[in-house]
This record gives structure tokens, sequence and C-alpha cells, in this order.
């Protein structure tokens, strides 16, 4: 390793989101709930080198693989994203992230007369466009934060 060369050390187990890109490192920890208060061992590289994306962050957490649901947002913010889960030192699975067709369960509906917003069991459900969102009920589209619009775990 030479001295101009990133530094950071392996985790034992967990995952690696690799290739988010820059400065949107603290969105992808809004969007799995990680603000420090849990206790979790995450390591950030923010605006590291990146030959396809020019600048790119990179999230390691340990002791945690994602979900689906959580996968499927990320890559609303990180389509280009790679997951790596880590056990024991090794990457034993690697895989691009892919933007699912629809989110369900994930995401509020910023419309307060949405039905998803009110005392009714209807599970919020969101068609994934090329720049956002749009909730299937009310067809309000989210283009901004998607981070802000996940339903508290």
């Amino acid at each position: 390793m030479t001295d101009t060369e990133l530094r950071v050390s392996k985790i034992e187990n967990g995952t690696v989101i690799d290739h988010v890109p820059g400065g949107e490192a603290l969105t992808v920890l809004a969007i799995l709930g990680i603000d420090g208060s849990g206790g979790e061992v995450v390591s950030i590289g923010m605006n590291v080198p990146s030959d396809r994306l020019g600048k790119k962050d990179i999230v390691k957490i340990e002791g945690r693989e994602l979900s689906q649901a959580e996968v499927d947002v990320l890559s609303l913010i990180a389509p280009e994203a790679t997951i790596n889960i880590v056990r024991a030192f090794e990457v034993i699975e690697k895989h691009h992230v892919t933007r699912p067709e629809t989110v369900r369960g994930v995401l509020s509906c910023p419309n307060a007369n949405c039905i998803t917003t009110e005392n009714e069991p209807v599970e919020s459900r969101f068609d994934v466009l090329d720049a956002g969102v749009r909730c299937v009920y009310c067809e309000t589209i989210i283009d901004g934060s998607i981070a802000s619009h996940i339903h508290s775990t």
C-alpha cells in the first residue's frame, strides 16, 4: 500500500455499500435509520475519487445485513451502488442494486389527504420514476429528499 491509497480497515461481519454518489453517505445512514444513538459501528468514506462516478461515498456497517426493502430504497438515491456482504472478513456476496418498479411499505406519502396517511390499513406503494417516485393512490410525486419520507422503524 502506498501513502496515496485509502486506508479503511476491513469489517469482520456486515455490509459494505460502495459506489454511492459523492456526498450521499449521510442520506444512506438516514435511510437505514442509523443516527449514532444505536451504537452501530459505521465507517464512512466521503467524496473518495472514483473512475466511474468521479467521486463516491462508501459506507461500512458492522454486524448488519440489509433487507431487500432497504436495498430497494437505497437504489433510489444510489442506482450505481454495490452491496457487499462480509462474513469472517471475506466478501461472500456482492451485487449491484437494481431499481425496482415499485416500493411498498417503506415510504410515507407527503399528501395529507392520501388514503395511506389516514387510519386505513393501506400499505404505501410508490412507482419508481427516472427522477423520483409517484404514489400509486394519489399520484403525488416525491422528487426531493427520499430519506425524509422513509417510515420510521
